[in-house]
């Protein structure tokens, strides 16, 4: 694993560190790399659904994608 170093404002680190805690993060890394997962996850959300706009024909993987999305909601609850 690599390391990234970036610098905050006061009030964001306060903002962070009471987020990883009030969400159960053990460390704001793990709650800032939680924030990126999410983001990259909606970004091939997106790319998957430009992809299937460009296709004429349908992306039998999108199934297993929705299927996966739901199985994460239904277990999260």
């Amino acid at each position: 694993m690599t390391t990234m170093n970036i610098s905050l404002p006061e009030e964001m680190k306060a903002f962070v560190d009471a987020e990883a805690k009030a969400r159960g993060f053990m460390t704001t890394s793990e709650y800032i790399r939680d924030l990126i997962r999410q983001q990259k996850e909606m970004a091939d959300f997106r790319a998957r659904i430009i992809k299937g706009l460009e296709s004429e024909v349908p992306d039998t993987s999108d199934e297993e994608f929705f299927a996966s999305l739901r199985d994460k909601i239904a277990s999260s609850k």
